[in-house]
């Protein structure tokens, strides 16, 4: 245990240095392939118009970490199958991100509002990877610009106008508490302090809660104005707001040991035990509950996706990495992207890290599609142990 640090008996190596390295420099990503509607588009009033089903937010709904199918400590090639940007001889991960991957964007081509089937004509995806509240909000009310891109209710207008919208679904938040700040202390804690790092990120998250919320509560209205000027009632589309996974196990649910170096090096989870129960069972459910207030007050449906990943999670038991041999696998490989450093250094890009995956994208899609089956009420998604996406489920909140 991390107070007692006799108990530790591992060295500092150097991949283990390279790790801590990559998790100071961590920044919560948030990704998704924008699709431009086309200028001679109906306005939304014309029976004409195409139906659209729209995202914004941050990388939890754009579609970052979806290059990845599991995850694998091979360095080089295919990653033993799980890196889709390999062309054969080189890395092009605009192959999955499209134009956003030179930006940053990250918007994946198994984002939610791709893989999901809503019967919507045009599927499109405004979020950008590291996306805040105030990169939603309109510029004539406090809005900001993001990795080059307007606010993001600023692109809705022009979308609003030239769709008819039926489905918005709104990640966002999670950068405004600082989820990055949390994913960095608590692997420097597991790396070189051994402590835990639980007490200290759950006074920042309970300090950023109240402006975090407020900012997701401005999204929100941001987005029914912009509606509105664009001619629609609240009656013509729906709007979804959804909350976030648990992207690690439990403790008891790791299948590296506290001690050594697998847990860091091969496993790509450098958490104690502690600040994984801590992680999944106090702060992701803290998370949601307060997102659903906000949802209940804004009335916008509410999807909770904290248990979403259970069993699938990044050095989850239940899961293993693929190999030379048994490649990656819908029902056996982990569904979120692990911490890329250590032995793992070399892949891809950092903020990748610690999303669904492309199989945890397609599992958030089937999410959205069971949810527009319900056009009213508040509901959990949770999957089917030893199945792929196609077992997701809702149960009533």
């Amino acid at each position: 245990m991390p107070e007692n640090c006799s108990s530790i008996t591992r060295s500092a190596p150097r991949l283990g240095r390279r790790l801590l390295t990559a998790a100071v420099a961590l920044p919560l990503a948030v990704a998704g392939l924008a699709v431009a509607a086309p200028a001679s588009a109906a306005p939304a009033s014309a029976p004409s118009a195409p139906t659209a089903s729209v995202t914004l937010g941050d990388s939890y709904i754009s579609g970052e970490a979806g290059r990845w199918k599991g995850n694998s400590a091979g360095t080089s090639g295919s990653r033993n199958g799980s890196d889709r940007a390999w062309t054969g001889s080189s890395y092009d991960p605009s192959r999955v991100y499209g134009a956003t991957a030179a930006s940053g964007c990250d918007r994946s081509d198994v984002a939610e509002v791709i893989s999901a089937s809503t019967g919507a004509q045009n599927e499109i995806n405004l979020a950008c990877s590291g996306a805040v509240t105030a990169n939603v909000f309109r510029a004539s009310n406090g809005g900001q610009s993001y990795k080059g891109e307007a606010p993001q209710a600023d692109q809705l207008a022009g979308v609003a106008r030239q769709n008819n919208v039926k489905l918005i679904t709104l990640s966002i938040g999670g950068n405004d508490l600082g989820f990055a700040d949390v994913i960095s202390t608590c692997v420097q804690d597991y790396l070189i302090w051994y402590s835990y790092c639980r007490d200290s990120a759950q006074s920042q998250i309970d300090d950023r809660m109240p402006t975090a919320m407020a900012g997701v509560g401005k999204a929100i209205d941001e987005i029914r104005a912009v509606m509105a000027g664009a001619g629609y009632a609240e009656s013509d589309y729906r709007l979804v707001l959804q909350s976030y996974p648990s992207p690690i196990p439990r403790g008891a649910e790791m299948r590296y040991p506290e001690s050594g170096w697998t847990r860091s090096n091969t496993g790509g989870c450098p958490f104690w035990d502690g600040d994984a129960d801590w992680a999944r069972d106090s702060l992701v459910p803290q998370i949601s509950q307060a997102l659903a207030g906000v949802a209940a007050a804004k009335g916008a449906q509410f999807l909770d996706l904290s248990d979403m990943l259970q069993g699938r999670e990044v050095c989850s038991t239940a899961t293993k990495q693929p190999t030379a041999s048994s490649g990656p696998s819908a029902t056996t490989s982990e569904w979120a992207r692990f911490l890329d450093g250590g032995l793992n250094s070399t892949q891809g890009a950092l903020q990748e890290s610690m999303h669904p995956n492309y199989y945890g994208q397609l599992a958030v899609g089937r999410c959205l599609t069971l949810l527009w089956g319900r056009p009213s009420g508040d509901y959990a998604c949770r999957n089917t142990a030893g199945q792929d996406a196609s077992g997701m489920y809702l149960t009533a909140r």
